[in-house]
């Protein structure tokens, strides 16, 4: 339920191209340097001729670029990866903000919020038998490891002051 389907690089970039296009995204540098590294590295990807043709300066930039995803995307799944290889290559604070590059969608993060909520309330009603404190102790003790180091911290000194008491 939370997990993303498998996405092709084809997919990935239909998803990513209205961001890639949107103005101000890339540089006319970056794509200068990605068209020629579709064209000059191996797997050569974009023949002389087409990059000549998306790397001419009376076409507007953004068209250009729509012009070349657009034709990676008819050429198939290896010209897709890489484009995404010299995207990442040339422009990589882009590529890591790219929409297809998202991996958690809002509702993963509500259903974690839910369950540290759902523990926070058991821990407060739970019964005062120590017993079963230190069971919820040590459930909790193993959240930082999934919830990650900023909590930790405030979840680790509740158990320090857990085990402290008799």
């Amino acid at each position: 339920m939370f997990c993303r389907k498998y996405q092709t690089y084809c997919d990935r970039l239909v998803q990513d191209t209205p961001f890639l296009t949107s103005n101000g995204r890339l540089s006319e540098q970056q794509v200068d340097k990605i068209i020629l590294q579709l064209n000059r590295f191996y797997p050569q990807i974009l023949t002389n001729k087409e990059a000549e043709k998306f790397r001419n300066p009376k076409t507007s930039l953004r068209v250009r670029l729509s012009d070349l995803l657009t034709h990676l995307q008819r050429k198939g799944e290896r010209d897709c990866q890489e484009f995404y290889r010299a995207l990442y290559i040339n422009a990589q604070p882009l590529y890591g903000s790219l929409p297809s590059r998202k991996a958690m969608s809002p509702m993963f993060f509500l259903a974690c919020f839910s369950v540290a909520a759902g523990l926070a309330f058991l821990i407060y009603y739970c019964s005062p038998d120590p017993r079963v404190l230190r069971g919820a102790r040590r459930v909790i003790g193993f959240s930082p490891i999934i919830i990650g180091k900023h909590l930790s911290h405030y979840l680790l000194a509740y158990l320090e002051k857990g085990f402290k008491e008799p």
